[in-house]
């Protein structure tokens, strides 16, 4: 399989000087435990697939945009009574965002979108903090806010559920364990109002919530399902690509 140009990993020195990158695209993940029956790479998984498909289509449209190597270890504080839970505090995941933005700055990069698959990350306040000292444009991608899951998945959930499943069915099936092992999935609620109404908010202790570590019903997952939300994910992300390649950072307003 001949190297991708437009996924950083595989190219060599004078294939990135040939592409002239104008966007990056940094995957984030995580290493943890997905249910009984998903990897613990899967939030990885899913981060590296869709910005290499997403790029993948945006390159084929003349948009030179290239994936950097995904960051496995995301904030876990709430997991680590887990095995080999591994997190990444908030604090540490700034500095890695602040280097990582410094190092494109310097050589003339003028995009970097952060492509978001753990839903312990969050993202905006470090940019707000970086944009103001950088001369990158940058951005955050929640990766499962692209899409609604309506129309593709029967049931809700946030954490090894139905979609996630789905989506490892399709880009890892060899990862993932026959759907009779998984766990239901089943979480318990805050007993406090505010937290079950969503206008208060507080980190979940995991163990607490949910005996299998899963947030939803995995059990009507299917590649299929997981093939089509992704196609229509990468679509979409591959059009912010396209669109951040030919935009002017400075004139981004109509």
């Amino acid at each position: 399989m001949p190297a991708r140009p437009y996924v950083l990993a595989e190219c060599t020195l004078p294939m990135v000087r040939q592409a002239e990158s104008r966007v990056a695209v940094l995957p984030w993940g995580a290493t943890e435990a997905h249910n009984l029956h998903l990897p613990y790479a899967t939030d990885n998984l899913e981060a590296e697939a869709v910005a290499i498909e997403s790029a993948r289509r945006a390159w084929e449209r003349g948009a030179r945009a290239v994936v950097l190597p995904t960051l496995p270890f995301g904030v876990n504080t709430q997991q680590l009574d887990l095995p080999l839970t591994i997190n990444m505090n908030p604090s540490t995941q700034a500095l890695v965002l602040r280097d990582v933005v410094d190092s494109l700055a310097g050589q003339g990069v003028p995009n970097l979108v952060v492509l978001n698959f753990h839903g312990g990350n969050h993202f905006n306040q470090m940019v707000r903090e970086l944009q103001a000292r950088t001369t990158v444009f940058l951005s955050v991608v929640n990766g499962f806010a692209v899409v609604p899951r309506d129309g593709y998945f029967d049931h809700g959930g946030d954490h090894a559920d139905e979609l996630e499943t789905s989506l490892l069915l399709h880009l890892a099936p060899d990862l993932v364990r026959p759907l009779d092992e998984a766990g239901p999935g089943a979480a318990r609620q805050w007993r406090i109002q505010a937290f079950r109404e969503k206008w208060a908010w507080a980190p979940r202790q995991w163990t607490k919530v949910t005996d299998d570590t899963g947030v939803g019903d995995p059990s009507a997952a299917t590649a299929d399902k997981g093939a089509r939300y992704f196609d229509a994910v990468t679509a979409k992300v591959a059009d912010f690509l396209v669109d951040l390649a030919e935009a002017d950072p400075n004139d981004c307003y109509e």
